[in-house]
């Protein structure tokens, strides 16, 4: 049977660097905070991946921590520790019993890690970013009491709305320190056995606290101009390229900002971007994620939003010649169909659709709803 026309160029197979993935239907990163009782995975994350690899052509791992300093919420998962690696490595081994592929996010917050979280304090180092310019952000609450298992599903526990928190970073003295956690992860990585590695440089984490001139105000060759704010991601880029080979490292970017205190001018957003992703796309990679704006991820922080909306595939897409295009945040599937048959994108992650319905694919092709009701 096939699928119904109106998805149907998403069930086209597609060539990512060594692998051939059976579907254009991507799980994007969700963070759901159930490696409890620590920072291990467990068998509620082995059966949470196992599920949607079923159908999936590519999954994304939630954010997992390089280290323990940059951490935010419990129970988030790592990828410093061997037991962490033999954790993950039951998870890749599964995913791939069921036919699809896994690639490692690799995720560290920069001057969003919050200095109440338990890793953060089992670390024993400030919060660390480019700069010591604060981050207003929503307040975090640390909740006591038996472990929570989901961010989103404990929403109401974590934060408290319209209270504000200002976290205050350290400036890291030599961001070098920093790549080479991101190429001991990566290293981890493969030893995990996962098929590649996305960096993590979107809604306001380490990376894109580099790149955006309201969080960099460094006035070293780490900061000031458009090259060398984007200096610190072209370099971890280059830190997984040296572990993974290019055609298995990809990143993932947020250009209109919003998300944890983030965003520059719209002329200084567009060549920042069209200077990173220039960059990036000539050091080989396979794929490169363009989240488009989010309305969820621009929260009034001090009465305003900060977001800098612009069509990011427009703006964007076009400098890219030699890695994948793919797309995030908010897609339909009949809009993500169409943007793949008339060549704008090549493949799109799709979030909140995969946290309810572990088979999203093969709903899209037996035409099945996506909601609740079976």
């Amino acid at each position: 049977m096939a699928p119904p026309a109106t998805v149907a160029p998403l069930f086209e197979p597609i060539q990512l660097g060594p692998l051939t993935l059976r579907n254009r239907i991507f799980m994007s990163a969700l963070t759901r905070n159930r490696s409890v009782p620590t920072n291990v995975p467990n068998a509620v994350n082995l059966e949470y991946y196992q599920q949607r690899a079923k159908s999936a052509g590519l999954i994304i791992t939630e954010g997992v921590l390089i280290s323990q300093q940059g951490s935010e919420w419990p129970h988030a998962p790592g990828i410093w520790s061997k037991e962490q690696v033999a954790a993950w490595k039951k998870i890749t081994d599964a995913v791939h019993k069921e036919g699809s592929f896994i690639y490692a996010q690799l995720w560290h917050l920069g001057r969003v890690s919050h200095p109440d979280a338990p890793e953060q304090k089992a670390a024993g180092v400030p919060v660390y970013a480019p700069s010591s310019n604060r981050c207003t952000r929503w307040k975090v609450q640390i909740p006591s009491g038996p472990p929570w298992i989901c961010y989103g599903e404990y929403l109401s526990e974590l934060i408290a709305l319209h209270q504000l928190t200002y976290i205050q970073p350290t400036a890291i003295d030599d961001p070098t320190t920093l790549l080479d956690l991101f190429e001991k992860a990566a290293e981890n990585a493969k030893e995990a056995g996962f098929d590649g590695v996305e960096l993590h440089g979107a809604n306001g984490y380490l990376i894109h606290q580099f790149l955006d001139s309201t969080s960099n105000t460094r006035t070293d060759s780490w900061g000031g101009s458009v090259a060398n704010r984007a200096k610190f991601g072209l370099l971890a880029l280059e830190r997984l390229i040296k572990v993974f080979g290019k055609d298995r490292v990809s990143v993932k970017l947020t250009p209109c900002g919003g998300y944890n205190d983030m965003g520059m001018p719209l002329d200084e957003t567009l060549e920042t971007y069209s200077y990173f992703i220039s960059e990036a796309d000539k050091l080989g990679i396979v794929y490169i994620d363009l989240v488009r704006y989010s309305d969820a991820l621009d929260p009034i922080l001090d009465g305003k939003k900060r977001a800098i909306q612009h069509d990011v595939i427009d703006s964007y897409a076009s400098l890219i010649k030699h890695a994948k295009v793919f797309s995030n945040s908010g897609w339909t599937p009949e809009e993500a169909a169409a943007g793949v048959k008339d060549g704008q994108v090549e493949g799109i992650f799709f979030g909140m659709l995969w946290i309810n319905h572990p088979d999203v694919a093969s709903r899209l092709e037996h035409e099945k709803p996506l909601d609740q009701s079976d």
